[in-house]
């Protein structure tokens, strides 16, 4: 097991002012990830079993719970000395810790840590800690998505080298992560989102990054 705390500074508000009532109400500086061995370099795809838990730190009754093995696996549980007992939020609760987060105004990183042994579902992981920190009523999605979207993008990137994600695999995520919204984009023409540049193109992915961390010194 592998303990690490991948940065996660806050990024600037790139999609209408509109899209949040909670921009960056928490600051967001870490998130505690552990995972057994090397991370398991897989495509972009929420689809697939994420093998993914965002385990309580301690029980806090607003959000609904379930036992956090039926979502890392029995093996990766095991390995990360995950007893049967230990809670982590139930998934379909990500809009719901979202909400309560923001409404008792508790730090995420307080309540959660990150259990997961992939790349797929640690970006999927990163997107909604973005989501955490950033509250808003979802009546334009793709403008949603695309703060989301890009966090995760730059904090992977920021952290590539800690979680053991070469470049090239960050390229294969980003490409998954920018087809992902133009697909979303076409289902929500009427989206007030402003046009995906940031996530079209690695170099201001990368520039991003630079600039978040150099603020967060």
């Amino acid at each position: 097991m592998r303990v690490v705390n991948l940065a996660t500074p806050p990024l600037p508000l790139l999609v209408g002012a509109e899209t949040f009532d909670g921009f960056s109400w928490c600051d967001s500086t870490t998130l505690e990830w552990r995972g057994p061995g090397d991370l398991v370099l897989n495509e972009l795809d929420d689809a697939l079993p994420l093998r993914m838990a965002f385990v309580f730190r301690e029980p806090w009754s607003p959000l609904p719970a379930e036992h956090a093995w039926l979502h890392t696996g029995r093996d990766q549980a095991r390995a990360l000395g995950l007893d049967d007992d230990v809670m982590a939020l139930a998934p379909y609760a990500i809009d719901d810790a979202t909400d309560l987060l923001w409404e008792h105004r508790r730090a995420p990183a307080q309540t959660f840590w990150l259990a997961t042994d992939n790349a797929n579902a640690l970006y999927w992981a990163l997107h909604d800690w973005a989501h955490y920190h950033n509250h808003g009523d979802f009546t334009d999605r793709p403008s949603t998505e695309l703060q989301c979207d890009a966090a995760a993008l730059v904090w992977l990137w920021i952290n590539r080298e800690a979680i053991g994600l070469p470049d090239a695999h960050w390229e294969v995520l980003r490409r998954g992560a920018y087809e992902n919204h133009l697909a979303l984009r076409a289902m929500e023409p009427a989206t007030r989102c402003p046009p995906a540049d940031v996530l079209a193109s690695p170099a201001r992915l990368h520039a991003l990054a630079e600039a978040v961390t150099a603020r967060a010194r």
